[in-house]
């Protein structure tokens, strides 16, 4: 009996240390994989820290490149490349280039069909911290472009208003920063794709005091056959329509968008700093936009200056004034109420001189009493391709580079057409004497407005149809153009409102986008680009623990 107890005993014992140990090994693993859980806890938490600081060195790369591109509009000199702190992680970041500029078509948004020139970025960004088991890489790749804003028929930076009286045509693509409206008493076709960041409108802006006119507005589809924005029923489809995103998109195939559709404003042309307007006002005061830092040929207060091959400034007033190429005359401008001191450029003689600019690029500042104003006289045919900066108002007399057509543009705080038949003597008589003549510009032009709405109650800008001013009775008449017409500030010189039938009545207007300057090799000397920054992919190429 005794030997059966102790037998129990034994196997009860063996029982007992066989549970243990099972016991034992299941704390010991319980212990193990709670530990194991805890380290790769610390390790996801490690790693997710290191990819934040990674994507912070990122950030701060393409945020120089983007600013480079905002302030200048062009690849930076040298390529950057930093180290950043970010928590207990050092980041260190390279810039590389693999390719050559590249000249591209855009294809979404209102950039859509326009031509850029590309740059490729590749950012690689690693952080890491000593005695952390987490490190990581991290790439991206922006696409940096430079659009020439001289592609659009039509671009404004505020509210767009169309609303002629004789019918008109818009050839080429037409786009506002802001609000549409457009509206005729005859007839408006515009046969491009047509844009507005903010809303598309029939009829009057509120703030021009003017009752609406219902002649046919019509804008080619994608097939190219004009449209009516007028219903059957004698209403208008605009972004007043409840279904205007979807009515829009099958009346016009997608060639008439607003911010409904996703179109959002448009990048405005590099500055480095300050506003557009910059680029015609002077020089001093560090403004680094300027074009007078572009021109080889200036006129000054009156002084006309001429940088050579050797890159001096020399005053050759006296030159220009004995060979017939500046003269100073006065005329009356009927919008603006007052006499204009002319500062008249006589671009044929400048053609035949030695004097001709060799950046094509010529700037004018009068800063003396009165309204000054800059006038380009004997333009038919230019001497070579020629952009002319004014900060004061500049006018065109009679055709304008239209033999031997040149790439050519005006910037200017208000640009005013004057015809063949235009006679200083005749300026200061009534509206009758002043008979304009068949008249042809091609120039791509920069000018400031006087917006509906300025100054105090509701007036008329003129719309788009008088952003080139008249000061003559053009009536039959007609006024041909091509080019680009692009506004951007409001005019601060020539501050006249728009009235009609005192100074001035409209020209039949047979205006057209020029094609040429779709071949940036046809662009106009120093044209303003419009930068477009965009990040085309984004990987994590390593993540790992050590």
């Amino acid at each position: 009996m005794i030997g059966k107890v102790n037998s129990e005993a034994g196997f009860s014992t063996l029982v007992f240390l066989a549970l243990l140990l099972m016991l034992s090994l299941l704390g010991i693993n319980a212990i193990m994989t709670a530990t194991d859980e805890v380290d790769i806890a610390g390790y996801e938490l490690n790693a997710t820290k290191a990819f934040y600081a990674a994507e912070a060195g990122l950030e701060e790369a393409a945020a120089l490149i983007t600013d480079h591109y905002e302030k200048w509009g062009k690849p930076p000199n040298s390529l950057p490349s930093g180290q950043i702190t970010f928590g207990a992680y050092t980041v260190n970041w390279t810039v590389t280039k693999p390719g050559a500029t590249q000249l591209k078509t855009m294809t979404t948004g209102a950039y859509r069909g326009l031509y850029a020139l590309s740059d490729e970025y590749q950012i690689e960004s690693t952080a890491s911290s000593p005695g952390v088991k987490a490190r990581t890489k991290l790439t991206m790749t922006l696409d940096a472009s430079v659009v020439p804003i001289y592609q659009f028929a039509v671009f404004y930076e505020d509210d767009l208003e169309i609303a002629p009286s004789p019918p008109m045509t818009i050839g080429g693509r037409v786009h506002s920063n802001n609000d549409m409206y457009l509206q005729s008493n005859n007839s408006l076709t515009i046969d491009s794709y047509t844009t507005a960041a903010g809303s598309i409108y029939h009829g009057r802006s509120p703030k021009s005091g003017k009752s609406d006119n219902y002649g046919d507005v019509l804008i080619n589809d994608k097939d190219g056959t004009p449209q009516n924005m007028k219903n059957p029923d004698g209403s208008w489809l605009d972004a007043t329509d409840p279904d205007w995103v979807s009515e829009s998109i099958s009346r016009w195939g997608g060639l008439v968008e607003d911010k409904s559709h996703g179109i959002t404003k448009l990048n405005l042309p590099v500055v480095s700093s300050g506003v557009p307007k910059d680029m015609i006002n002077r020089a001093g005061g560090g403004n680094a936009d300027s074009y007078e830092h572009k021109a080889d040929l200036k006129l000054i207060d009156g002084v006309v200056w001429y940088r050579g091959a050797d890159s001096i400034w020399n005053n050759v007033t006296t030159q220009f004034t004995d060979q017939g190429i500046l003269t100073n005359n006065t005329f009356y401008d009927g919008r603006e109420q007052t006499d204009a001191n002319s500062w008249d450029l006589d671009l044929g003689n400048l053609g035949s001189s030695s004097y001709w600019p060799a950046s094509g690029i010529i700037y004018v500042d009068n800063d003396l009493s009165g309204l000054q104003g800059t006038r380009l006289v004997n333009g038919a045919e230019l001497h070579g391709a020629l952009t002319v900066a004014s900060a004061n108002p500049l006018y065109t007399v009679g055709n304008y580079n239209t033999i031997n057509k040149k790439a050519a543009s005006v910037m200017t705080d208000a640009y005013t057409v004057l015809s063949n038949d235009w006679n200083d003597a005749d300026s200061w008589s009534g509206i009758d004497s002043r008979i304009a003549g068949n008249t042809q510009v091609n120039v791509a032009y920069m000018t400031g407005n006087k917006p509906s709405g300025a100054g105090s109650g509701t007036s008329y800008s003129g719309g788009f149809e008088n952003l080139p001013r008249f000061l003559e009775d053009w009536s039959g008449k007609t006024f041909t153009w091509i080019g680009s017409a692009v506004d951007l500030w409001e005019s601060e010189q020539a501050t006249g409102y728009w009235s009609y039938g005192g100074y001035y009545t409209p020209p039949d207007r047979n205006w057209f986008f020029d094609l040429a300057f779709l071949d940036p090799t046809n662009l106009p000397p120093g044209t303003p680009l419009i930068s477009v920054i965009q990040q085309t992919s984004w990987n994590e190429s390593i993540a790992y623990i050590d």
